[in-house]
């Protein structure tokens, strides 16, 4: 688990600061794009889960996962990145991404899913890391467990992308504490009722 947080810390990354072009491929079977990419720099917070995933479907098809990560960009995008464990794609991440998450309470987050970023090994390559392609999509995850305190017992997502694939997510904690690396300092974007 712990050989899969660099690569997977590297291509969130590399995910979220390049340009995404229209295809994406799976292990075997391309998945058209059809909408441009929105430019977001720097991921300032990155948190690092370690479990399994009891469900992982990425347009229907069913994997499992390696990881999953928080990234937090300096304008307030979020992605629940999943490294998905595809033995015919080392570059296999599939992330959840939206804006103006919203805190019920101190252990409890909900994201509105905008768009999903799908990112292969057959994906162009920026810096040789691929850049995903952005599809837009409409979902939400839902986050038990708290970074501050570094547990998180599980996340739920769920999205349709705009050509009708369905994306799910349930990912469950070993109860190992997160992996929480603030990368640089930026304003808060969670809306937070108790503050």
């Amino acid at each position: 688990m712990r050989l899969c947080r660099p690569f997977l810390a590297a291509a969130l990354v590399a995910s979220i600061t390049a340009l995404a072009s229209p295809c994406f491929a799976e292990s075997s079977m391309p998945i058209p794009v059809n909408n441009p990419a929105l430019y977001n720099p720097f991921v300032d917070l990155l948190a690092l889960m370690s479990g399994h995933c009891k469900t992982l479907k990425v347009a229907g098809r069913s994997f499992a996962c390696k990881t999953v990560a928080y990234a937090h960009g300096d304008k307030g995008r979020v992605n629940f990145a999943v490294a998905v464990d595809d033995p015919s794609d080392d570059n296999h991440v599939v992330s959840f991404s939206g804006e103006n998450g919203k805190r019920a309470d101190d252990n409890s987050y909900e994201l509105p899913i905008d768009r999903m970023l799908l990112n292969s090994k057959d994906r162009p390559k920026v810096d040789g890391l691929p850049v995903p392609a952005e599809q837009t999509s409409t979902g939400t995850c839902r986050q038990t467990g708290n970074f501050a305190a570094k547990q998180v017992s599980d996340v739920t997502c769920s999205a349709t992308d705009s050509e009708g694939r369905r994306y799910e997510l349930l990912f469950v904690s070993d109860g190992t504490p997160v992996n929480v690396r603030r990368i640089r300092q930026s304003a808060p974007s969670i809306q937070d009722p108790f503050k």
